[in-house]
């Protein structure tokens, strides 16, 4: 018996008849992890970059709308402001806008009553929202915020033209992992995107209509 336990090692030793598995076993961990982290990657900045589409789309789309003739301004009422929204929706596609994000439009003009002759300022005339992430508020203001510089990221402010407003979007978008929020290696789960469009055609900028009785889609 002790005989046969040098013969015996000798040919384990030699045996190379599953190699390739035990190799196998030892690399597959490694490749699934760099195959779901590379997906992981692509589908986070595909959604990234989506949503930083979606809200170039909605302050264009806000800059458009509304109703009237050549000959006069447009007016735009509610039923517009939640037509912008729902194609918003619609646009966002598998993102679920509805679901997943927060979006903010806001409607800046010149605030005459604080502006001056060598400086002009801006205020927030009225905001309107969209989405279930309702605990992300505005980054840069709410409805009726006055004495402005503008609006936007510090250093990219925008501003408003005399007698036209400027469309600004603020998208807020909670990150949705292609494998468990567990296993997610990216740097954050929710980004912020912004976007601006000064209005297009002459508008009408004393009120929002609503002949209509449309539900207002307002920000908390």
């Amino acid at each position: 018996m002790t005989r046969l336990l040098p013969s015996f090692a000798r040919r384990l030793a030699r045996d190379a008849s599953a190699v390739a598995m035990t190799e196998l076993a030892f690399a597959l961990p490694v490749v699934l992890f760099l195959g779901m982290t590379g997906a992981e990657f692509v589908n986070y900045t595909t959604a990234k970059m989506r949503v930083s589409q979606l809200a170039l789309q909605v302050a264009d789309n806000a800059s458009r709308m509304g109703e009237g003739t050549v000959a006069g301004p447009k007016t735009i009422s509610e039923t517009d402001i939640n037509d912008v929204f729902t194609g918003a929706q619609l646009q966002a596609g598998g993102l679920n806008a509805q679901a997943n994000a927060r979006i903010v439009l806001s409607d800046l003009e010149i605030d005459t009553a604080h502006s001056t002759a060598t400086q002009t300022k801006y205020k927030i005339v009225w905001q309107r929202c969209y989405g279930s992430q309702t605990s992300h508020a505005s980054l840069y203001g709410k409805s009726g915020d006055n004495n402005l510089a503008g609006i936007g990221p510090a250093g990219q402010q925008v501003t408003a033209q005399s007698g036209n407003a400027t469309m600004f979007v603020e998208v807020y978008y909670v990150y949705q992992p292609l494998f468990s929020s567990k296993f997610s290696l990216m740097p954050t789960r929710t980004f912020d995107e912004v976007a601006s469009m000064a209005v297009r055609d002459q508008r009408d900028l004393s009120q929002i209509y609503n002949a209509e009785g449309a539900t207002a889609s307002s920000c908390p």
